[in-house]
């Protein structure tokens, strides 16, 4: 049975608010409303995808049986219902609803709202001050919210797609609590995609795979899948049930969530990054494929992937570098799409390699020597003596030349003398370190038994 509409409209997750109120002084409101719209949710049980805030032990739920809703930011994806929470929150803790959006708002309109607001608590009314994009306020802006959150004129719900570490000022973070919301998996989207149905009064045209596909496209987005929903009921009636290929030439490809200077960059070269460290070059793969499909440069990839082979592949697998260098040089020459064949290789490459940091670790630790140690000369018998002088002082005095000593290892000292040996590079015993390490520690015998050998044995 079709729902009925809400008194309240929502501009988020379930649509736009209707151009005039039914029965208002324009007349009944005949304009077709969006789906989406129809089926906004009408109290916060109803809202799908979000039960770690609004089901029975939610975080919100918790607030608001306790009367003491608090000051929010409601950090999440596109199409997860911020905007529906919040006008619902508003119903819920009997407070006035106060929209804004921060792409349309200034100084002024924030002053209008504030004094709105004053002027509905010295009447005893209560005000939720929703502000959608609110990481779009500057920080100045952001500070003039501080006075009324702290004095209670307003109880702030703001919504943003940005990580509010980032976006946000301090001073406003600590007067809030953010609250993450997920973006919809598949069961959330299946509950959006039945409501649909039931609202139509029909299944809609796509076979179980085509329908499996409707919600991988929707990507998480309940307006979408809700969209896409909407174009399907409008085929004409008797139409067969569409498979994956056939909503693929009806239904446009919706663009990968991917922002190249903001957090899913980092987000997802990470994953990558990560992928590759625990040896999985599927996930890798993955990765590696999301980033080229968001748009990043292939460059920045094949540079990160430099940077893996010398930090976390080090000497395990000293071809890891040098694939890494001839795989970027390979793209630089070839370009897209061919040369991403050979980033895909490198891929591979440092996800199935044997993997060592030892390098990155003895290469930060002899860093901090360097600075701790300040200025000691180098032992003088590894110094060179061009003048008579040098030599007269001890420059070279005793330097046994490697090749002509047992095994070609003398096992003289090479640090300062003020200097205790210390052991920066201690190899992982993995893949090619594995006989680096049973090298170094053979020399570390010849070393000692030269330490303990006496002078003139």
């Amino acid at each position: 049975m079709p729902r009925k509409a809400s008194p309240t409209a929502s501009q988020d997750l379930f649509g736009a608010p209707p151009t005039a109120e039914p029965g208002g002084a324009g007349g009944p409101d005949t304009t077709p409303r969006p789906l989406a719209d129809r089926l906004r949710p009408r109290n916060l049980g109803e809202v799908v995808g979000q039960d770690h805030l609004l089901g029975e032990q939610g975080t919100v739920s918790r607030m608001l049986g306790r009367g003491a809703l608090a000051s929010l930011i409601l950090w999440g994806p596109p199409g997860v219902g911020k905007t529906t929470i919040a006008r619902l929150l508003a119903e819920a803790a009997e407070l006035r609803f106060a929209p804004l959006s921060a792409v349309f708002s200034g100084v002024a309109d924030l002053k209008r709202v504030f004094d709105e607001a004053r002027v509905r608590r010295q009447n005893g009314q209560g005000t939720l001050l929703f502000v959608d994009e609110i990481h779009r306020f500057n920080r100045a802006q952001q500070d003039g919210f501080l006075p009324v959150v702290e004095d209670g004129t307003v109880v702030l719900v703001g919504a943003t797609t940005e990580n509010p570490s980032f976006a946000l000022n301090g001073a406003l973070l600590s007067r809030c609590q953010v609250m993450v919301l997920k973006r919809l998996d598949d069961a959330a989207l299946e509950k959006l995609l039945a409501r649909a149905e039931e609202e139509g009064g029909r299944p809609l045209p796509v076979d179980e795979a085509g329908r499996a596909v409707l919600r991988a496209m929707a990507d998480g987005d309940g307006r979408y899948i809700l969209n896409m929903a909407e174009q399907l009921f409008s085929l004409p009636g008797g139409t067969p049930a569409l498979d994956p290929a056939g909503l693929s030439t009806l239904l446009a490809k919706r663009a990968a969530l991917y922002d190249k200077d903001r957090e899913e960059h980092y987000n997802l070269i990470s994953a990558l990054h990560k992928s590759l460290r625990g040896s999985d070059p599927d996930a890798a793969l993955y990765w590696f494929a999301r980033m080229l499909e968001g748009g990043e440069d292939p460059r920045y990839i094949a540079r990160r992937l430099t940077r893996f082979a010398a930090e976390d592949v080090g000497m395990a697998d000293p071809t890891a570098l040098p694939a890494a260098i001839a795989a970027w040089e390979t793209y630089e020459r070839l370009g897209t799409p061919e040369g991403e064949l050979a980033l895909a290789q490198l891929v591979v490459h440092l996800g199935t390699a044997p993997k060592s940091n030892a390098v990155y670790v003895a290469y930060n630790e002899a860093r901090r020597a360097a600075r701790e140690t300040g200025s000691l000369m180098p032992p003088a018998h590894i110094l060179n003596a061009p003048t008579k002088l040098m030599k007269q002082i001890g420059y070279g005095k005793g330097y046994d030349y490697d090749h002509n000593a047992q095994e070609a290892f003398s096992g003289q000292n090479y640090f300062p003398d003020a200097m205790p040996r210390p052991q920066f590079y201690r190899p992982a015993g993995r893949g090619n370190e594995a006989q680096i390490k049973q090298r170094l520690e053979r020399w570390a015998e010849l070393r000692e038994e030269r330490a303990n050998r006496k002078p003139g044995a």
